[in-house]
């Protein structure tokens, strides 16, 4: 004989942490909120958000705490779909954008070659760090510090850390840190764009600083 399906409950999404990769689901009917991670959605690339209508399958941890298992977006005809694009949409094109730029300096002779490999190098670098982070942060391991993003946009690593920032949905939503980011990128561009000055403008630009 098949053994019976476990039974499947409804909720609604109460609180969300995307950084984390888990939040909390309000029981229809009341009782306590039931937590849930990531990956216990029965659906691969579903970013889940406060408000959504779920379903899901209940156990329990080692505490006896309710935790649900096969959770499953409730998806509704007269409820348009949420973008799930990301936030920064434009941030591939930005970050595409530029290396294109730097491509046309080195050939116009504004910039040597090596700039475009250290940019690429740098992308690469920060790109596999926020990858790694949010892994880290899913799994509860040990996070790389947002000082060392920082550093990594700051030396020329921020076309890549704009594009992991939409691919991983990561430190896209958290204000505190994108005003910190961008200011890395303004940064960063002021001064490459200074280097590609005549240098009789850098001198001059100089002389009235000092």
């Amino acid at each position: 004989m098949r053994s019976a399906k476990p039974p499947r409950y409804q909720g609604k999404i109460s609180s969300w942490k995307d950084e984390q990769g888990f939040g909390f689901i309000a029981q229809n009917g009341g009782g306590p909120s039931v937590f849930f991670h990531i990956k216990a959605f029965t659906e691969r690339g579903i970013r889940p958000a406060p408000g959504d209508l779920v379903t899901y399958e209940l156990s329990v941890n080692d505490k006896g705490q309710p935790r649900a298992e096969r959770v499953a977006l409730v998806r509704e005809r007269s409820t348009p779909a949420r973008d799930t694009s990301g936030p920064g949409s434009g941030s591939p094109l930005l970050a595409f954008g530029f290396f294109a730029v730097l491509g046309i300096a080195v050939l116009l002779g504004k910039l040597p070659p090596l700039a475009l490999g250290l940019y690429a190098g740098a992308s690469l670098a920060a790109f596999i760090a926020y990858g790694l982070d949010k892994s880290a942060a899913r799994n509860g391991r040990w996070r790389t510090k947002e000082s060392t993003l920082h550093l990594l946009a700051l030396v020329g690593g921020w076309p890549g850390a704009l594009l992991a920032q939409r691919v991983y949905w990561h430190k896209s939503k958290k204000r505190e840190f994108q005003v910190v980011f961008w200011a890395t990128v303004f940064v960063n561009c002021g001064v490459l764009g200074w280097t590609m000055l005549p240098a009789s403008v850098r001198g001059s630009t100089l002389a009235i600083i000092g």
